[in-house]
C-alpha cells in the first residue's frame, strides 16, 4: 500500500493551517500601507537593509499592502510566534517583492519571487521563524542564495 498520497494531503494541511494567519484571517480594507512599524537593520551578501518589523498579529496580516514603492534595500522583516511552514502571498499588494525565509538562526531556507496582487501561496522550504520580503529580484540581483545568513535578528522584538 502506498501511503505518499495520505502523507502528502496530512503535510499539506498542516502547512495550510499554519500558513492561516497570513492569508485566511479578514483582510483590512482601508487601502492604506503600514506606518509606525518598529524598524530594524539587518546585513546580508555586503548589503545594510532597513526593515520595518512586523512582529503582531495585525502588522503581519497587512504585511505590505497597499504600499507602491520601496527603496533599494529597504524591506519588512515578519516575526512569526511559532517556527513553522509559513507561507505568503500577494492579496493588495501591488509590487513585485521577493521573500527569504530563515530559521531561528537567520539561515535561509527558502527564496520566493512574488507577482503584485497574485494570491499563488509561497511556503518555506523548512520551518521558518522568520521571513523578509524585499523588491522583486532582491536576492538574487545581490547573490544572496539559500543556505546564507541574515544577521540582524537577535535584535529583532519578540512577536505577538
Amino acid at each position: 500500500m502506498n501511503t505518499q498520497p495520505t502523507t502528502f494531503a496530512a503535510f499539506l494541511l498542516g502547512a495550510s493551517l499554519l500558513a492561516a494567519p497570513l492569508s485566511s484571517q479578514a483582510q483590512p480594507a482601508d487601502g492604506k500601507p503600514q506606518t509606525g512599524l518598529p524598524k530594524i537593520t539587518l546585513t546580508t551578501g555586503g548589503q545594510t537593509i532597513s526593515a520595518d518589523v512586523a512582529a503582531t498579529e495585525e502588522s503581519r496580516q497587512k504585511g505590505l499592502m497597499f504600499r507602491t514603492k520601496m527603496a533599494k534595500n529597504e524591506g519588512m522583516l515578519f516575526v512569526f510566534t511559532q517556527l513553522g511552514y509559513h507561507a505568503m502571498w500577494m492579496r493588495n499588494t501591488p509590487i513585485n517583492l521577493s521573500v527569504a525565509y530563515m530559521d531561528d538562526q537567520g539561515k535561509i531556507l527558502s527564496i520566493h519571487e512574488m507577482e503584485a496582487f497574485n494570491e499563488t501561496s509561497h511556503q518555506a522550504a523548512g520551518p521558518a521563524r522568520y521571513a523578509l520580503e524585499m523588491n522583486a529580484a532582491w536576492f538574487s540581483q545581490h547573490k544572496v542564495k539559500v543556505g546564507d545568513r541574515i544577521g540582524g535578528l537577535e535584535k529583532a522584538p519578540k512577536p505577538k
